[in-house]
């Protein structure tokens, strides 16, 4: 039976619990972080609260339930059949749907499953991730913790080194049901691996959400290249928690795109627990019609000569808007650290919106540290030039958001890239939003990988020392 997220209760949570047979200790976690879920409000922050969207979220129409329909949506079909044979876990709704492994590196202990499963089979290192998620820190983190009724959960052990991506694509069901999905990611000491997350929905008769909470954990000298592809029907919702911890010489590179949902709230926080962590966050957003993007990134720098820097850049048209948060804290023990945070947004209509709010706070010497934010309508004197130079006014817009990029794309391997200016062009043309591998995605492909060789090549070729 499904409840709408203002009726959401005990018993509903109790349910969950039932239906997967869960032990006494998530039970009683799940119980009290619902407690904590009712005493929250929406945004904890005063300076942030005057300027989220999260109430756009519609508690009487977002609803949940213990199961959802398993059922492949049409223009997903072509996506799943490439991913095949590819390394994979599948969701759809609550429900996996698929997971590919291949016999070689489940010899070498290579991990992918259901948080449901993990539960059983690996719950110490579930209970681990659980409990580094403080719930009283965020109202829908505490809602995670409570009612999460899907998830993934992946362990790369120590010393392997993937040389192909894991895929993960969840896609919301077809029964207008919302999922909460509880995700866990674990990368021992000295592996490396690529992840690339898809999110997708259909369009829906009434609003759907999809809340996640992501743990990663990185050890030492441990490295992760994850990539968000946010893409989801703009009747969606979607709030994602994201904490990422790093032990010592430890390194995450995430990029994110996001261009999907009618309001994305993303709060993201990385700890640099270890000497010599290293995290790199890129975000690009293309917003159009009234979609909001609400956007918190944290850098905590707990352990000397440690490294972050986070990128966001926002294209906004028609009526959308995006919010940038982010904090750098720079600990007291944390000394030879650096760090950068900057927010950029280009706004391509005049009823388009952006506003951010970067910080600092610094309890040591010997650091350096940097944030900067910007918002400007795009340059008419550079649109008027390009259409002296024959482009016409929208072929204009476009090479000054390609250029407003590039500089954030550099930090990219070109299949990211080329995932991205792909996306940024469907939408722009009102095309559906997948990464369907097809002629016009294959042309961006052999661009990007051509403009990085060459790249590489300079570099390597014609380096002053």
């Amino acid at each position: 039976m499904s409840q709408t997220l203002s009726q959401i209760n005990s018993r509903h949570v109790e349910e969950i619990s039932s239906s997967q047979n869960e032990p006494d200790w998530l039970k009683q976690y799940r119980q009290s972080s619902l407690s904590i879920y009712d005493t929250l409000p929406i945004e904890t922050s005063p300076l942030y609260n005057k300027y989220t969207d999260a109430k756009r979220m519609d508690p009487q129409q977002v609803s949940f339930s213990p199961s959802t329909t398993n059922v492949i949506p049409s223009f997903l079909q072509k996506r799943f059949h490439e991913l095949e044979k590819e390394t994979c876990i599948i969701q759809i709704g609550s429900n996996t749907h698929k997971i590919n492994i291949s016999d070689d590196l489940k010899s070498k202990g290579l991990v992918i499953t259901s948080i449901n499963d993990a539960i059983k089979n690996n719950p110490e290192l579930v209970k681990k991730a659980l409990e580094a998620s403080n719930s009283k820190e965020d109202k829908f983190t505490a809602l995670n913790n409570a009612a999460f009724n899907s998830g993934i959960f992946i362990h790369i052990p120590r010393n392997l080194v993937l040389e192909k991506p894991i895929h993960i694509l969840s896609c919301l069901s077809d029964d207008g049901i919302s999922t909460i999905a509880r995700n866990v990611i674990f990368a021992d000491e000295s592996s490396k691996a690529t992840i690339v997350q898809e999110l997708y929905s259909s369009k829906a008769e009434k609003q759907q959400a999809y809340l996640e909470l992501l743990n990663t954990n990185i050890a030492q000298n441990a490295q992760l290249d994850i990539t968000t592809l946010q893409m989801m029907d703009q009747t969606t919702v979607n709030f994602s928690t994201r904490r990422t911890d790093l032990g010592q010489d430890s390194k995450v590179n995430w990029y994110s795109g996001l261009f999907g949902s009618m309001l994305s709230r993303y709060k993201i926080e990385y700890f640099l627990n270890g000497t010599g962590a290293s995290a790199n966050d890129s975000e690009v957003i293309f917003g159009n019609n009234e979609q909001s993007f609400d956007i918190q990134t944290n850098v905590n720098h707990e352990s000397p000569s440690t490294d972050g820097r986070v990128v966001e850049k926002s294209i906004l048209r028609n009526k959308s808007k995006s919010l940038f948060k982010g904090m750098i804290r720079i600990k007291e023990k944390a000394t030879k650290s650096n760090s950068f945070l900057s927010g950029r947004s280009i706004l391509l209509d005049k009823d388009a919106k952006s506003d951010a709010i970067p910080g600092l706070e610094i309890f040591t010497n010997d650091v350096k540290a940097t944030h900067s934010a910007s918002v400007a309508q795009i340059d008419e004197e550079q649109i008027f030039y390009l259409r002296t130079r024959c482009l016409s006014k929208e072929e204009a817009e476009r090479t000054i958001i390609e250029g407003f990029l590039e500089p954030l794309s550099r930090k990219m391997s070109y299949q990211v890239r080329a995932w991205i200016a792909y996306l940024i062009e469907s939408k722009w043309d009102d095309h559906e939003l997948t990464i369907n591998t097809d002629e016009e995605l294959t042309k961006f492909v052999e661009i990007e990988e051509t403009r990085y060789n060459e790249d590489s090549e300079i570099e390597q070729h014609y380096k002053y020392r």
